[in-house]
């Protein structure tokens, strides 16, 4: 799988200067509970309201997190995962019926809820098939029948909140510390469980980000013997990081800077070298291209090598202008191509 862009198109002037400081803010309280016996209850009682709300449009409901897994310690928030037909289409009646929409988090395709009544719930629409649902699942039902795998995370989460940075959030981060620091946990189970899906998640913790820079660094910055000038466009609201999962194992990455006039740009595309020649380079591009469309992008462009044109045309680039909106064009042995979206 080609890289998208070379040295010489890749320039120190493609990108605006930000803020590369990282500003903590402090998270005034996490609280962590005793399993609660109600918490099925008040599943029910909620999944009978979305139910209701989703009407033609509901596929399935589920409980799920930590509320879901008898004798675990949670937070009190209610997990729910709904299946849809149309996730779009979710969005106005589950907020008649009192939840507050929330967008995607780091989530592509997912609509997030919450609901902070006298049963505060978490909810998470996805339409069928979505990787996420199997992969709730599969974490809920291990620790339901491996107790204990059910107790060490107990002991993680009670370990954790010892720990000062749990009650902290970077800004350019969506999780607190307490959230990001369970993570190497549930991939560990994950991984235990069987989860193979590919899935395409927005760069968010340490090991995604570090995933991340070093196929930067291994495939496109070192060999020019250069280092990673752009470790900052991961703090910058302009350019989005996402990586590509096969079950808990990173297997790719790209960068997608923003545009006005619903423009976007692929700066970088890259499947590690172990995983190339699977068509999954294809599918990556299609779940980015997906993604602009349903955030309202109109077109994509790149600047491609001419060893990478043959990846674009395949999947439907034409010769189109780049026309950055910094004025730097890169390298004229580059290729401008895009596609509408």
């Amino acid at each position: 799988m080609p890289l998208e862009s070379s040295k010489k198109s890749f320039n120190l002037h493609y990108f605006l200067p930000y803020n590369k400081g990282e500003i903590m803010s402090e998270i005034k309280h996490i609280e962590v509970v005793p399993y609660d016996p109600n918490w099925p209850q008040q599943f029910e009682t909620e999944s009978a309201i979305i139910t209701k709300a989703l009407a033609d449009n509901f596929i399935a409901i589920h409980h799920v997190g930590s509320t879901s897994i008898s004798g675990l310690s949670a937070k009190p928030k209610v997990d729910i995962i709904a299946v849809v037909k149309n996730g779009a289409a979710s969005i106005h009646c589950l907020q008649k019926a009192g939840f507050e929409y929330r967008g995607e988090w780091n989530i592509p395709f997912k609509y997030g809820f919450t609901k902070r009544n006298s049963i505060k719930v978490n909810l998470h629409v996805y339409e069928n098939e979505h990787p996420e649902i199997e992969c709730n699942l599969l974490f809920r039902d291990y620790l339901r029948t491996n107790a204990s795998a059910r107790d060490e995370y107990a002991t993680l989460k009670k370990n954790i909140l010892t720990d000062d940075t749990a009650f902290e959030k970077k800004t350019n981060t969506l999780f607190a510390g307490y959230t990001l620091q369970k993570g190497p946990f549930i991939r560990k189970v994950l991984r235990t469980a069987g989860f193979n899906r590919i899935r395409m998640l927005q760069c968010t913790d340490n090991t995604e980000r570090g995933v991340a820079k070093h196929f930067r660094q291994k495939y496109f910055f070192s060999p020019h013997n250069m280092d990673d000038p752009y470790t900052w466009t991961f703090n910058h609201p302009q350019h989005k990081h996402f990586v590509l999962y096969q079950g808990t194992e990173i297997i790719g990455y790209t960068h997608i800077q923003l545009w006005l006039n619903e423009r976007a740009a692929m700066r970088i595309i890259i499947i590690d070298e172990s995983k190339r020649n699977r068509h999954l380079g294809g599918k990556f591009l299609a779940l980015c291209e997906k993604w602009l469309k349903g955030k309202g992008y109109k077109s994509i462009h790149a600047k491609s090598t001419p060893t990478a044109l043959a990846f674009y045309r395949k999947h439907g680039y034409v010769d189109m202008p780049f026309n950055n909106p910094n004025d730097h064009q890169g390298g004229p042995e580059n290729i401008a191509v895009g596609k509408r979206l």
